[in-house]
């Protein structure tokens, strides 16, 4: 059975609850057509085009003071405004503390790139 987003944000103060469901309403506008999966032992909520890893565009992690949106590929993607931390091989994310930084117009840049990487 799929855990719902209520029951995986249940565990995380408000102010994480709403930044996070913030952020995928983001997302979801610009990938209304992306499956959503929660997977509550790696606490994320994935989003792609199918149900692999592989398919993975971006992920939120919810975190005790901050959210990050993890890019799958990141390092690939452009990233004119430096938002994009990590250092793994592959994945970088960005750390969310506010709306602010939600609405910050390279953040939505950064997920349209990332789509448009997957449909490559």
């Amino acid at each position: 059975m799929t855990m719902s987003i209520e029951t995986f944000l249940a565990a995380y103060t408000p102010d994480v609850r709403d930044l996070t469901l913030k952020v995928r309403a983001l997302v979801l506008e610009i990938i209304p057509d992306a499956i959503e999966q929660v997977d509550a032992p790696s606490k994320l909520i994935g989003y792609g085009f199918g149900l692999k890893y592989a398919d993975l565009i971006c992920v939120i992690m919810p975190l005790k003071s901050a959210v990050n949106l993890g890019f799958y590929r990141g390092t690939e993607l452009p990233d004119p405004q430096a938002l994009l931390e990590g250092t793994g091989k592959r994945n970088r994310h960005v750390k969310i503390k506010t709306e602010a930084d939600i609405e910050n117009p390279a953040l939505r840049t950064l997920l349209n790139a990332a789509v448009a990487a997957k449909k490559r």
